[in-house]
């Protein structure tokens, strides 16, 4: 999609520069919606067709492009988040969103002077935490769509009922029921500093294939996740137990080729990235509580790893 301005003119519109400029923020939004950059792309792709499917009369008409944009692509979001289910069950093994190769492109939102109360609120970089985002997948649709548009992207709720097509008190009831799955699933925060140790630690276990080291640092009732989507080899179910756990991960390295481990953010968080002949083959998630890992979400996928090759 082109956004030059007219042959000749060295300028961009402004209109059109306006309109273009609400880009990140779509893709903002649709990730969180979706858990998907891929998927997030091309509903920001479908919400632009349809603005430009308009006459400039049309166009002109809408007072606020950007409120526009965003009913959108929720909308899209919405009706792609209805028909999940039916494609999770064609999906082979786990299902983890998609990994974010780059946390400083996720972290402006938009304000639209909305007064809450601040400990309803997540902050963008909260919302792209892995274990928000697997939280998130569990909701309805429409819990979903009215939890993000409020307490992460703060529009009202009269706003987030003309989106959801629900009143805004049933959208109150929904954020409100979100927020509740949220505060379910949260253990008390620990210090980025002390994660990125321990992920340090976990990492140079596991390139030593140590196994003592690796009990120490993951919780006795941890779980692991792999995402292949049936494209590689990854466990089809999750790995139950940090003795399994460990025992399983150093086994995988027995019988990989020559990788390299990086440590790296992964959604926000301390992470690790597996490199192959220069390509991307494993990003990794952690969740760490208090001063052990509970979970471990690795993504093995090769299109939800294209980013991290490719960006």
């Amino acid at each position: 999609m082109s956004t030059q301005s007219e042959p000749g003119n060295d300028r961009l519109d402004p209109g059109l520069s306006a309109i273009m400029g609400e880009r990140r923020q779509l893709i903002n939004l649709a990730y969180r919606l979706l858990g998907s950059l891929a998927d997030a792309e091309d509903v920001v792709q479908e919400t632009y067709t349809r603005w430009y499917a308009m006459s400039p009369a049309q166009q002109e008409a809408i007072a606020a492009p950007g409120a526009w944009l965003t009913k959108v692509a929720s909308r899209v979001c919405l009706d792609l988040l209805r028909s999940a289910r039916a494609r999770r069950e064609r999906y082979v093994g786990e299902w983890i969103p998609e990994p974010l190769p780059d946390r400083t492109e996720w972290t402006n939102g938009p304000s639209h002077g909305t007064t809450v109360d601040p400990a309803d609120r997540v902050t963008l970089d909260e919302s792209i935490n892995m274990a928000f985002l697997v939280v998130l997948d569990s909701m309805t649709p429409a819990e979903r769509v009215a939890f993000i548009l409020h307490d992460v992207f703060r529009y009202s709720f009269p706003e987030v009922a003309e989106i959801v097509g629900r009143t805004p008190a049933a959208c109150r009831q929904l954020a409100s029921s979100a927020r509740r799955r949220i505060r379910a699933s949260q253990a008390p925060a620990t210090p980025i500093a002390q994660r990125a140790d321990i992920v340090r630690d976990f990492k140079q276990a596991w390139e030593a294939s140590d196994i003592d080291a690796l009990l120490g640092l993951l919780d006795p009732d941890a779980t692991a996740i792999g995402d292949g989507g049936g494209l590689v080899a990854a466990a089809l179910r999750p790995v139950d137990g940090g003795e399994r756990i460990a025992r399983y991960l150093v086994d995988v390295v027995a019988k990989a080729a020559e990788v390299t481990l990086l440590e790296r953010t992964v959604n926000g968080q301390p992470g690790l990235v597996a490199l192959q002949d220069g390509a991307t083959v494993l990003v990794m998630a952690f969740d760490v509580v208090g001063d052990r890992i509970k979970r471990i979400w690795a993504v093995r996928n090769p299109e939800k790893l294209r980013p991290w090759t490719t960006g």
